[in-house]
């Protein structure tokens, strides 16, 4: 039990490392990978922590994660959208979302979101180690294994409903992904998971691309030019992700 614990004190502060550092980035605007980065970091800290959920000091780290991930999304978004726009053709619309972004980093590097994170999740190796003097952490292999477990059995699910809805196949797939990532030592899926599984993710993504743009361009004019393209698009990523989901299905689960 001592190596999982060891494993999960070293995997928490190696995350602790990496969001100073995308905060740093971001304070100083070094690069525009700062705020990807961090919300992707910020993924890892909640994937490794939803199998340990029920022990100390978990909901309130979970809390703060969360409250990060919802305020740093809108401005990936736009962060998303503007490099898009520049590569194709639209200095103008990029100019402006650009500008915003560049007064978005460091406030969000200052956020009290990302400050509170940063405060429980210094103090959360002490609540691992705690909870393991007193014997709060035995089965605790078993406990993550049945988590993930479960995670794939709601991906299984849902891959198998002909309805199913992209929208919580992409997040049923990060969560998969990440987990894996997280805890490798435990992972007893087939072999081609973890490739399928991102080939998945980057098809969905590229999906929920095109029908978010689509709809911030009922509100935001300026994006009219990119419609149709967006329009064209998004059939051709449905089609696409389809395609990448019956292989996961058929590749990674029995029938």
């Amino acid at each position: 039990m001592s190596a999982l614990v060891d494993r999960l004190v070293a995997h928490v502060l190696s995350l602790e490392v990496r969001l100073l550092a995308c905060q740093a980035r971001l304070t100083a605007r070094t690069d525009p990978e700062a705020l990807h980065d961090l919300r992707t970091t910020v993924r890892r800290l909640r994937s490794l922590l939803r199998p340990l959920r029920g022990l100390p000091g978990v909901e309130q780290l979970e809390v703060a994660a969360s409250a990060v991930g919802q305020v740093t999304t809108p401005w990936r978004d736009r962060e998303v959208l503007a490099a898009y726009l520049l590569k194709h053709d639209q200095p103008q619309a990029a100019q402006r979302r650009m500008a915003q972004m560049a007064e978005a980093y460091p406030a969000l590097a200052a956020s009290t979101e990302v400050a509170s994170l940063l405060i429980i999740l210094d103090a959360f190796p002490r609540f691992l180690r705690a909870s393991e003097r007193q014997g709060l952490l035995k089965g605790l292999a078993t406990r993550i294994e049945k988590r993930l477990h479960k995670q794939w059995k709601k991906l299984d699910e849902a891959l198998r409903d002909p309805a199913h809805d992209r929208h919580r196949l992409r997040l049923l797939i990060k969560r998969v992904r990440y987990g894996i990532e997280a805890y490798p030592e435990l992972d007893r899926l087939p072999a081609a998971a973890l490739a399928r599984l991102k080939s998945a993710q980057g098809a969905l993504g590229d999906w929920h691309d095109c029908w978010q743009w689509l709809a911030r361009a009922e509100q935001e004019s300026d994006l009219q030019p990119c419609v149709a393209t967006w329009q064209a698009g998004l059939i051709k990523a449905e089609a696409k992700a389809d395609r990448v989901l019956e292989k996961l299905s058929t590749a990674c689960f029995k029938s």
